[in-house]
């Protein structure tokens, strides 16, 4: 790992905006060493009052959508129109190498190199609980870097919408028009999380198409309950790759945040997303404690033998290790 600066350059950097800083406190906070994680606790702690302001959005889709080239011309977009904007990639992280599976910057060559930009993946480790640590703080230091937009981009699979949806304002969801049932192969759990829905790639030949399909997953949200009662999600169509309706689908998301604001949800949400950051913190922390006790690191290896030869139940293996860790 680089060495890092002193917390106080990196305050300093941060406050002004330096990129290179934030980049050097995001690798601080990811870090496991506990020297270093008490240091990113200190920075946070000094940052957190320049936290907090920015739109937070959520942006997750179907296999073969074109969220990188959707997210570049989105970003693109708010920048021209005088927006900082942060974008954090969810990246998987290879069970075999541990490195980055997406090459974020890559993929978004233009926009990364934007001044008014950030492009950053944020490797998981395999786990979301380091989604949920990582991605949160690295939130609140794009935030404290002056940065008034952040995208979290997920990789569309398993939990990691769920634990995406729960940092942020607004969660998009970005769908395709295709041949057959539209509705086939959604997850409920992902329309009652939308706060909207955009069928991208609606330009060409495939614009018809496109605004077929938003009328059928219209249709479908209405069998699900909004996230709040104070809002209808829309259902928009769009063109990443031409900018087509882009600028359009960003009215939604200030206009979804003024009514939030002003029903006093969007206060409310932030304060319920910091309790359940704390709950999530505490079984992350408490996991890590039980995994590096030395008591339980005695009785593990006979456990797990006793537990493959049937011996004893993985329960009973469980509450033995659990006594282990509190007998001090």
């Amino acid at each position: 790992m680089p060495s890092i600066p002193p917390i106080s350059d990196l305050i300093e950097g941060i406050r002004s905006s330096d990129r290179a800083s934030l980049g050097q406190a995001i690798t601080l906070i990811e870090s496991n060493h506990p020297s270093h994680r008490s240091r990113a606790h200190d920075l946070l702690s000094e940052l957190s009052s320049n936290a907090g302001s920015a739109h937070r959005v959520g942006i997750t889709g179907v296999p073969g959508v074109g969220k990188s080239t959707f997210i570049e011309t989105l970003g693109k977009t708010l920048t021209t129109n005088g927006h900082r904007v942060a974008v954090l990639a969810i990246d998987p992280t290879s069970s075999r190498s541990g490195g980055s599976i997406l090459g974020d910057k890559t993929r978004m060559s233009s926009l990364a190199n934007d001044p008014a930009a950030f492009v950053r993946p944020s490797p998981t480790s395999g786990e979301l609980g380091g989604v949920n640590r990582m991605t949160r703080e690295t939130i609140l230091l794009c935030e404290a870097a002056g940065f008034d937009v952040v995208l979290v981009e997920t990789v569309g699979v398993g939990q990691s919408e769920t634990v995406v949806a729960d940092m942020v304002d607004f969660f998009l969801v970005l769908m395709l028009a295709g041949a057959g049932d539209e509705l086939q192969g959604i997850k409920k759990g992902i329309l009652e999380l939308a706060d909207m829905i955009a069928v991208n790639k609606a330009d060409g030949d495939n614009a018809q198409r496109a605004a077929a399909a938003a009328r059928e997953y219209q249709m479908a949200l209405h069998l699900t309950a909004p996230s709040s009662p104070h809002w209808t999600p829309p259902v928009v169509t769009c063109a990443g790759l031409t900018g087509e309706g882009v600028e359009s689908l960003w009215s939604h998301v200030e206009e979804h945040r003024r009514v939030l604001s002003e029903a006093g949800d969007f206060q409310r949400r932030r304060e319920e997303q910091r309790v359940r950051w704390m709950w999530s913190m505490l079984d992350d922390r408490l996991l890590e404690a039980l995994r590096v006790h030395p008591k339980v690191g005695e009785l593990l290896p006979e456990l797990e033998s006793q537990v493959r030869s049937h011996d004893i139940t993985p329960g009973q293996a469980v509450d033995t290790l659990i006594e282990g860790f509190l007998r001090r």
